[in-house]
């Protein structure tokens, strides 16, 4: 079959991996003129390494877990709110690093660079040049032919807004900042999370020795500071180490931040036609579970498998249907879980945190390797 892929993300690049492996003519089309990934670390579990180990790339992107590392949520002080295990196969890497694999492992597909969609339907794409200069001029466009469209152009996507469902997009409540230390920092064992009130901060190991770190802050849309290096410093530096330790090793001008949005509300379907919807572009969630990129991936792997040996005699609706049923309601479930644990962790009202700590702290440790299997326990679809 003849594939476009709109989008050169996590979920495009696999998707473009698996799919042209399987023996699909392939087009990806990104807006960006070179693949340049913005952001810090992702983290992968189980269910998103055994994705990758299906692209032929799993172990390039394993890392070493210290079997000594304390997993937990911990409050601003240090002291534990709740022990939670460090999930199997699990790891965490510089996005950059997994666009990277990615991009090698997709090396059979054609890329159209610096373009951007402007119509799509049953026959294809029509693309022309994203960046047209000051004067605007409108560029001559270009149709590509297509069996097939997948949208993996993330949470704004352009293919989503195709469909006559789209719902949108809502904030929900909190922004993040984001880094990545420049150097090693001793993190005394610790990963996790700490919670305070209406904020949090998050803090993991990346294989190279250096660390990851997501500060969380409930805020009003929009919000921006003049220097937002020194507003997290101002938020966090006071709170337990190895926190003040890592936002002094992280230089200023690496600091991001970005609102947290999500879909407005669920998808009743991922697939219109002969368009189908993969990654964030499909169920855009909140990150705290932090399988924003997992779901993706499972989502690229999953629709090259269905499709694996169907020909350009006509798109599978019976593997497309398929692909509906076995991803939307696992990745909605997950997305719902992850919308829940921002409110609890953002609840109003000062007096509350306390009360949410203890609550937490009553939380059997079965439950939390229940939902853990729940996760990452996902395995390839059997065709």
């Amino acid at each position: 079959m003849r594939i476009v892929i709109v989008g050169a993300g996590i979920a495009g690049l696999a998707a473009a991996a698996g799919l042209s492996r399987s023996g699909h003519e392939v087009t990806v089309v990104e807006r960006a003129g070179r693949l340049e990934p913005v952001g810090a670390g992702i983290a992968l579990v189980a269910n998103g390494y055994r994705a990758l180990d299906h692209l032929g790339v799993g172990d390039r992107l394993r890392m070493d877990v210290d079997p000594s590392w304390q997993g937990g949520q911990r409050t601003p002080s240090g002291r534990m709110i709740m022990p939670i295990p460090i999930a199997p196969d699990y790891g965490v890497v510089h996005r950059s690093a997994l666009h990277a694999v990615l991009f090698e492992a997709a090396s059979g597909a054609e890329f159209q660079l610096g373009h951007e969609v402007v119509g799509i339907d049953d026959g294809g794409v029509v693309i022309r040049a994203s960046d047209r200069g000051a004067d605007a001029r409108p560029d001559p466009v270009e149709a590509i032919a297509a069996d097939l469209v997948v949208g993996a152009d993330g949470i704004r996507s352009i293919v989503r807004s195709s469909m006559p469902d789209d719902p949108g997009l809502r904030y929900s409540g909190y922004s993040a900042w984001r880094g990545v230390t420049e150097t090693t920092v001793d993190m005394a064992g610790r990963v996790g999370e700490s919670w305070g009130y209406r904020e949090r901060f998050g803090y993991v190991p990346l294989a190279d020795g250096r660390a990851y770190w997501f500060g969380v802050a409930s805020l009003p849309a929009g919000t921006v500071y003049p220097d937002e290096a020194a507003e997290v410093d101002r938020r966090f530096s006071n709170w337990h180490e190895p926190i003040p330790a890592l936002l002094a090793a992280t230089p200023p001008e690496r600091v991001i931040r970005h609102d947290i949005d999500e879909l407005r509300r669920p998808l009743r379907s991922y697939v219109r036609g002969r368009v189908v919807l993969v990654g964030d572009a499909a169920h855009a969630m909140t990150p705290n579970l932090g399988q924003g990129g997992g779901q993706g991936l499972e989502d690229a792997v999953t629709l090259s498998v269905l499709l694996a040996g169907a020909d350009a005699a006509g798109v599978p609706a019976a593997a497309l249907a398929e692909y509906d049923r076995l991803r939307r309601p696992r990745s909605q479930a997950i997305a719902r879980r992850s919308r829940n644990i921002g409110r609890i962790a953002h609840l109003r009202g000062r007096a509350a945190v306390p009360v949410r700590d203890a609550l937490l702290r009553l939380t059997p440790a079965s439950a939390l390797e229940s939902a853990t299997r729940e996760l990452t326990d996902w395995q390839l679809p059997a065709v």
